[in-house]
C-alpha cells in the first residue's frame, strides 16, 4: 500500500489535522446526540479521504532508480509492444535505434488478457499469442541483421517495463502502439507515465497496422 504520508512532518500536520476536526464531532455529540456527530465524522472523514486521495494523484511519478551493469559502451535498448510488434515501422525505429552500433535489444511483449481470465489464472492463451509475435519479431528483425532477444511480460505494460529493467537495465525505451483512437495503451496514457516514470529517454512509435497491410497489398499486385 503506498503511504500519502512522505515524512513525519506530514504525518504530525495529519494528526493535528485530525485532532482538529474531532473537535466539533465531540461538540455534535453532546448538544445533539450520537448519531448526529456519526453524520459529521462521516462527512469529514469522507472529505479528508477525497483529499488525500485527489493529492496523491496530482503527484508526479517518482523515478525508478536504475542499476548500470555491464559494458557502458554497448548501448541498450528495451522494446515494448503487443500487437504492433510485428509492425515495419516498429523494425524500422529499432534499426534506426541500433544504427549500426553495438547494442542489445531486448523486446518484451506483455501477455495482454481480459479481466475474467486474468481473474481465474488463465493465461495461457495470452502468453501464447504473445510467444508468437516475439518469435515472429525476432525472425523478422534477425533477417535485417539486428540481433534480439525477448520476453513475455506482465499483463499491465508500465509493470512489464519496471520489470524488464530491473534484469536489463536499459539506455532507452522504444514504446510501440497503435494510432491514437484506436490505442488501448494511449488511453491509458502508458508513454506519458512511462516518461514520468523513467529515468531514461523514452521513444513512442505509432504503428499503423491497417495501413502496412494496404500498403504491400498495393505493392503486390
Amino acid at each position: 500500500m503506498i503511504n500519502p504520508l512522505r515524512s513525519e512532518q506530514e504525518a504530525f500536520r495529519f494528526t493535528l489535522i485530525v485532532a482538529v476536526l474531532l473537535a466539533p464531532v465531540i461538540v455534535v455529540a453532546i448538544v445533539f446526540s450520537s448519531a448526529a456527530a456519526l453524520g459529521v465524522a462521516g462527512g469529514l472523514a469522507l472529505g479528508l479521504g477525497v483529499n488525500l486521495f485527489m493529492r496523491r494523484r496530482n503527484e508526479p511519478a517518482p523515478k525508478m532508480r536504475m542499476a548500470r551493469a555491464g559494458d557502458a559502451s554497448t548501448k541498450r535498448i528495451l522494446v515494448v509492444a503487443n500487437e504492433t510488434l510485428t509492425g515495419q515501422a516498429l523494425r524500422n525505429e529499432i534499426a534506426h535505434r541500433v544504427g549500426g552500433e553495438a547494442a542489445e535489444v531486448r523486446v518484451v511483449c506483455p501477455a495482454l488478457n481480459t479481466k475474467l481470465k486474468h481473474w481465474v489464472s488463465d493465461e495461457d492463451e495470452a502468453r501464447r499469442h504473445a510467444q508468437e509475435r516475439l518469435d515472429s519479431v525476432i525472425r523478422q528483425l534477425d533477417r535485417e541483421g539486428v540481433h534480439v532477444t525477448g520476453d513475455i511480460g506482465d499483463g499491465d505494460p508500465i509493470q512489464a517495463i519496471e520489470d524488464a529493467l530491473r534484469t536489463f537495465p536499459a539506455d532507452e525505451l522504444i514504446v510501440s502502439t497503435h494510432p491514437p483512437g484506436r490505442s488501448n495503451w494511449l488511453e491509458r496514457n502508458v508513454v506519458q507515465r512511462a516518461r514520468e516514470r523513467l529515468p531514461i529517454p523514452v521513444t513512442h512509435v505509432v504503428v499503423d497496422l491497417e495501413h502496412e497491410r494496404e500498403f504491400v497489398a498495393q505493392r503486390d499486385k
